[in-house]
C-alpha cells in the first residue's frame, strides 16, 4: 500500500504520506516551511477522513480495533512503546533518505530498483 501511495503522490507532493518524513525533509532543507506545514496538515486531514470512512462503512472493525489507535502490548511500559516508536520512525526516515538520495544511482547502479519499491518494503 505504501508503494502505491508513494507512486501515486510522487508527482504531487514528492510522495510525502507521513508527517514524520515531511518534518525530517524540512529539517534537511529539502522542503520549505510553508510547504511542510501544508503537507502535514493535508496528511493529518487525510488520516482523519480515512478513519471517518472506516467508522461510517465498517463500524464493527472500527470498534474491534479501537478506532485504529495504537496500544502498548501487555507486559510493556510506556518507555518501551516510546523507544519502539522512535526506532521505527528513524528506520522509516532513514529509508526515505537513502531511497531518494540523488547520489544513490551512481553508487548503486547495479541495483535497478525505483524509489517507491524501496519505500514500500
Amino acid at each position: 500500500m505504501i508503494f502505491i501511495l508513494v507512486y501515486c503522490t510522487a508527482g504531487i507532493s514528492g510522495g510525502h504520506i507521513d508527517p514524520a518524513v515531511t518534518f525530517e525533509l524540512f529539517l534537511a532543507r529539502k522542503v520549505s516551511l510553508i510547504r511542510a506545514v501544508m503537507y502535514m496538515v493535508a496528511q493529518c486531514l487525510g488520516a482523519m477522513c480515512g478513519v471517518g470512512l472506516v467508522k461510517a462503512f465498517q463500524k464493527s472493525y472500527y470498534m474491534q480495533y479501537g478506532g485504529g489507535a495504537n496500544e502498548i502490548a501487555d507486559g510493556n511500559n510506556k518507555g518501551v512503546g516510546l523507544a519502539a516508536e522512535i526506532i521505527g520512525t528513524f528506520v522509516l526516515v532513514y529509508n526515505v533518505f537513502s531511497a531518494t538520495d540523488p547520489k544513490k544511482s551512481a553508487r548503486d547502479s547495479h541495483v535497478p530498483v525505483s524509489s517507491p519499491v524501496l519505500l514500500g518494503k
